[in-house]
């Protein structure tokens, strides 16, 4: 029953992955703001929005990025509940409970009160210092989701091209991207397999030994399959450089958005 639990956590995580990663796609593929930019001026623009909030300690700078993000979620017609889920949850809250002990640092004393003889205190430094970490770390993940949100996932790579960054690396990205949608559909078919042949109720042993026994078979076809698509790739010239076809163009509107960036950075 352990195994069959194992299994049925793996496939309901298997099938939410997709299904996020599909909405994702929908949403990079509507009409709005952020949408229609070119991928070359919108990742220009949202990282400087990010080191913008790497850098300042202003915690009203930090609040007003962060209202600009928000800003930007309704403006591109993405779904605000299903935003705030994808930026608030793990990394944020993390960071709130590592941030939790430095409001009790050193500084001029904010709140005063005594358990069992010990004494603490809340700082009016270690308050703000606290505040502007969590503000920081939500701000900045704000904009990466956003980012992967508003923009196809192959358009993204090429944007990364920007920045010199060697084609090897992001083919590899691309290819692990393609890689994990195939083998969420292998673990489907395999759980799909192993219901219909065993049923719901397994002994535990025999259990692991199904589990085992399919590790190892998903590992022999994905080095299976590695070999297959790198003499594919050598079939069709692949010489160690990957070409990709660039249509980007800068249009008016990606002018008008990388000026309005950078002129609210300066007036910050």
């Amino acid at each position: 029953m352990k195994s069959n639990n194992f299994i049925e956590r793996s496939i309901v995580g298997a099938l939410t992955f997709l299904k996020d990663s599909i909405f994702a796609e929908e949403v990079a593929q509507g009409g709005g703001f952020l949408q229609s930019l070119d991928p070359r001026a919108k990742v220009i623009g949202l990282l400087l929005f990010i080191l913008q909030a790497l850098l300042t300690r202003n915690i009203s700078v930090l609040f007003f990025l962060y209202a600009l993000s928000l800003l930007l979620v309704l403006i591109s017609k993405i779904n605000l509940g299903f935003f705030l889920k994808r930026t608030w949850i793990f990394i944020p809250l993390f960071s709130l409970f590592i941030a939790l002990p430095a409001i009790f640092g050193p500084g001029e004393p904010l709140l005063i009160w005594q358990i069992l003889g010990v004494k603490f205190s809340v700082t009016h430094q270690g308050l703000d210092g606290a505040m502007i970490f969590v503000m920081r770390v939500i701000t900045c993940v704000s904009f990466v989701v956003l980012l992967n949100l508003t923009t196809k996932h192959f358009a993204l790579l090429k944007a990364l091209r920007i920045f010199k960054i060697q084609q090897i690396f992001i083919m590899v990205l691309g290819m692990c991207y393609r890689y994990v949608y195939l083998f969420v559909g292998i673990i489907q078919n395999t759980y799909l397999a192993i219901k219909s042949r065993v049923g719901i109720g397994v002994q535990y042993q025999r259990g692991q030994n199904i589990v085992a026994w399919n590790i190892a078979s998903l590992w022999d076809r994905s080095v299976g399959l590695n070999e297959e698509v790198y003499k594919a790739m050598l079939s069709r010239g692949y010489q160690g450089e990957a070409l990709a076809w660039n249509d980007f163009k800068i249009r008016t509107r990606d002018c008008m958005w990388l000026f309005a960036v950078v002129m609210i950075i300066w007036i910050i």
